[in-house]
């Protein structure tokens, strides 16, 4: 009787140990509820207590986590739709709050839905295409202007992404800590053209690339033909140069032959006539060819020399 006490008294300890004492980890918090109604905050992590059977554990996230909401199709404010891919950090900061609230972290995804998919559609409907994707370091093009409704907007006068994400988030984070929730860091995931916008801005950049190609194939065309025609006017010159040398270098030939020749006519006349006749043989006389001259001509004195 003794044994099956403690047998029981040891079996009660064990469930109530077992279903008594719980650990929170760094990563954690908790709140406890009994029959569903707060009770207790657990503010550090460790071994705790609460009522067996009576009392339960909330456990919530400490760390950052993580929402991505479905991609939305906005226009600007210069009517260009496009598709808004959207991502945010939050973290929960008052679990009691939380609880209370949104109660899961499906709950608090549904309120985010709702809160951060306003204030994008709102932000991204009131700027321009440009001011969506333009970084910090944009540097305007000369005389770029933008026109919204028959209004001039000057690039000085419009903003950034990064300062419309920071006016995003500030708006977005006004709405969420009455759900015990902080909102951390709102980016664009993707900004992208629709299908049928998209297929017009591909066109539209193809022409331009064409018209840029065409322009610099027209400047390298006229280069090309500047190049040929210094280098026709360079072959010239070179030519004429060479010409003018080629004459010069001829008529100093000739002059000097001349003048040899000359020498060779006054120093023995009759050896200089007999030279050039005997030239004059052999470019005229060959073994097809027929040479028909008179007897009395001076040509054929020396042919009729060479028979005796």
């Amino acid at each position: 009787m003794k044994n099956g006490l403690i047998i029981i008294v040891v079996v009660v300890a064990l469930l109530i140990g077992q279903g008594g004492f719980y650990v929170v980890n760094e990563a954690e918090q908790a709140i406890v509820t009994q029959f569903g109604k707060p009770v207790g905050e657990v503010a550090y992590p460790g071994l705790h207590f609460k009522l067996p059977f009576i009392q339960d554990v909330n456990r919530f996230e400490k760390r950052i986590l993580k929402w991505d909401g479905d991609p939305n199709q906005i226009p600007t404010k210069d009517k260009k739709f496009i598709w808004v891919d959207t991502t945010a950090r939050w973290r929960i900061t008052d679990p009691l709050l939380f609880l209370k609230t949104v109660a899961t972290e499906r709950g608090a995804h549904s309120r985010l839905d709702d809160i951060i998919d306003s204030v994008v559609r709102d932000f991204v409907s009131g700027h321009l295409l440009v001011e969506l994707v333009r970084g910090s370091d944009y540097e305007a093009r000369d005389n770029e202007r933008f026109e919204v409704d028959g209004v001039q907007i000057l690039p000085e006068d419009m903003v950034g992404r990064e300062e419309i994400l920071a006016n995003i988030l500030a708006e977005a984070s006004a709405g969420t800590p009455e759900y015990g929730i902080e909102l951390i860091d709102v980016q664009f995931k993707r900004l992208n053209y629709v299908e049928q916008v998209r297929v017009r801005v591909y066109e539209r950049m193809i022409n331009e690339r064409k018209k840029v190609a065409a322009q610099y194939r027209s400047e390298g065309e006229g280069e090309k033909l500047e190049i040929l025609g210094q280098m026709q006017r360079e072959l010239k010159n070179i030519s004429s140069e060479a010409y003018r040398k080629a004459l010069e270098y001829r008529g100093a030939a000739d002059a000097e032959a001349a003048s040899i020749y000359a020498e060779a006519y006054n120093q023995d006349k009759e050896f200089y006539t007999f030279l050039r006749t005997m030239e004059s043989y052999k470019d005229t006389i060959n073994e097809k060819g027929k040479l028909i001259i008179s007897t009395d001509s001076d040509y054929y004195k020396y042919l009729k020399s060479s028979d005796k």
